[in-house]
């Protein structure tokens, strides 16, 4: 599942073909992907104007002229796809939500999985949204900070890999960039959330923000499905230091320990248990 910096990619490539453009046609091409598509969503978005293509957590947002605000999240397999020509008899079966520009491009979600999905709100009640309403504060946002993460941590017993991956305590965070910044923060998955405040949050925020932003930097990662909205490839899975690298030497110089792999709530977490404790 595409994570914050591969969502962050696609918006910013979204960003710079629709900023500022009126969409002339919106076509649904089937009732419903991971949910059914709002009603009235093709007449909602029709003849707007695209304002603003932002980023929430996992989650990608297109403010329109009317003040509403489409919501899409990729899910497993989904990607926006922009061609520089309008062709809807080139559509594949996997494209369910079209969208023509004023300009000749156009925009199209395709989802073979159909788990991503596509919602409707008002911009100025975005934060009422039921996907919305309940995250934490973003990582790379001032906001989140040795003190804050210390306070959201505190009493908590759940493993502090679980508990970075809990959107509430901060929004946007998967598997691989969590795997990743631990390791770089030198901490283990293992240990129980509420020992990390303090010095190790001190260590934990920097290491969040500085894995995001070399990801973000490099386009994602490129596991499966993902790709950006130009079809090009993401490249940071080449910068891993421990996620995917199970039996492999650790990259730390002089550690000489393999990495290791184990399952926490129900994913894999791949880390080094001599440079982590």
């Amino acid at each position: 599942m595409p994570e914050l910096p591969e969502v962050e990619t696609v918006c910013r490539g979204l960003a710079g073909a629709l900023t500022g453009k009126r969409l002339t046609r919106v076509l649904q091409r089937r009732p419903d992907m991971r949910f059914p598509f709002p009603e009235g969503l093709s007449q909602m978005m029709t003849g707007q104007r695209v304002k603003h293509v932002r980023r929430r957590a996992k989650y990608g947002l297109i403010d329109l002229s009317n003040d509403q605000t489409v919501i899409f999240h990729l899910g497993m397999s989904g990607r926006m796809r922009i061609e520089a020509k309008q062709d809807e008899e080139a559509l594949g079966k996997h494209d369910h939500l079209y969208v023509a520009c004023e300009d000749g491009i156009s925009v199209a979600f395709n989802d073979p999985r159909r788990f991503g999905f596509v919602d409707l709100s008002a911009t100025d009640a975005l934060s009422e949204n039921r996907f919305l309403r309940d995250l934490g504060p973003e990582p790379l946002d001032d906001a989140f900070s040795s003190a804050s993460l210390s306070e959201a941590l505190a009493g908590k017993a759940t493993p502090i890999k679980s508990a970075l991956l809990d959107q509430r305590v901060v929004a946007g965070l998967g598997n691989i960039y969590v795997c990743e910044a631990l390791f770089e923060s030198g901490i283990s998955p293992k240990r129980l959330a509420r020992s990390v405040p303090g010095r190790r949050a001190e260590r934990l925020v920097p290491a969040i923000k500085s894995v995001l932003a070399r990801a973000i930097k490099r386009g994602g990662s490129t596991l499966r499905d993902y790709v950006h909205v130009d079809g090009q490839l993401g490249y940071f899975q080449h910068d891993f230091q421990v996620y995917g690298r199970e039996g492999e030497l650790c990259k730390t110089p002089g550690c000489g320990h393999l990495v290791k792999r184990i399952v926490q709530s129900g994913r894999s977490t791949f880390f080094c248990s001599h440079c982590q404790r």
